[in-house]
């Protein structure tokens, strides 16, 4: 492929990508990971795409850093990065295609019966102990893929979706834990070398699309009403899970 073209398609997949982050939280790297990989390859991919994720969370949570919902960042972030080391060895020994179809039918399986539930206009029912329990049980699991592929979103949303309904708590949480684990990986990166100068340069190249993409998402965010948003986070799941399932088949 020519390089120019090759460099536009990351950018512009970066923009689209990062534009729906600024408006739910979440989905960047997981969207974007199947369709940058056949462009530059998953060694490359995965890192660049974690460190692009951890700066526009950052962001995100730098302005609006008041709204964050501190007891249910810990209740997610306790057992999301205890097991998030495993995920890390996982993804040396194991097929990355398996995984990657257990997460796409999580997604799947998560978004379609949310969005159901939007387009039903089902009131919200008050979130009980025993489903908060159930719902963090995915927790863990999260861990682990986020891990594997610095994209655990799905199963954190199973979660966080079920006891933060402010669009604005969900979005600003939800990005501090990405903010917190990819602080983590990016670290681990370092000391194994895996960050070679090609791929902060790649990095770099990328982040002013990221940016501007989040800045735009950001200005939507506050003007999305809240059915809508509800609709977006389980459309957003849905695709992920579309596009992962995809490139993970032969």
């Amino acid at each position: 492929m020519n390089p120019v073209l090759q460099m536009s398609l990351v950018a512009l997949v970066v923009f689209l990508t990062h534009f729906q982050q600024g408006i739910t939280g979440f989905g960047c790297t997981m969207l974007s990971l199947p369709f940058i990989t056949l462009l530059i390859g998953l060694p490359t991919a995965v890192p660049m795409l974690v460190i692009i994720g951890w700066l526009v969370a950052l962001l995100i949570v730098i302005e609006s850093r008041r709204h964050i919902v501190w007891r249910e960042f810990l209740w997610i972030a306790i057992p999301v990065a205890v097991t998030m080391p495993l995920g890390i060895w996982l993804a040396n020994v194991l097929p990355v295609n398996a995984l990657k179809l257990v997460l796409a039918a999580f997604a799947l399986t998560v978004g379609l019966e949310g969005l159901l539930q939007q387009f039903r206009r089902t009131p919200p029912a008050a979130v009980s102990p025993r489903t908060r329990q159930l719902a963090s049980l995915f927790l863990p699991v999260g861990g682990i893929l986020h891990g594997a592929f610095g994209s655990g979103g799905p199963l954190v949303i199973i979660y966080a979706t079920r006891v933060i309904a402010d669009k604005t708590l969900f979005r600003v949480t939800l990005c501090l834990l990405w903010t917190a684990l990819n602080t983590i990986l990016i670290g681990q990166w370092m000391v194994r070398g895996t960050l070679t100068p090609h791929i902060w340069k790649l990095a770099a190249f990328c982040v002013p699309f990221a940016v501007v993409g989040v800045w735009l998402g950001n200005r939507a965010h506050y003007k999305t009403d809240v059915v809508l948003f509800r609709k977006i986070v389980y459309a957003v799941l849905i695709a992920s899970g579309a596009v992962l399932g995809w490139s993970a088949l032969p």
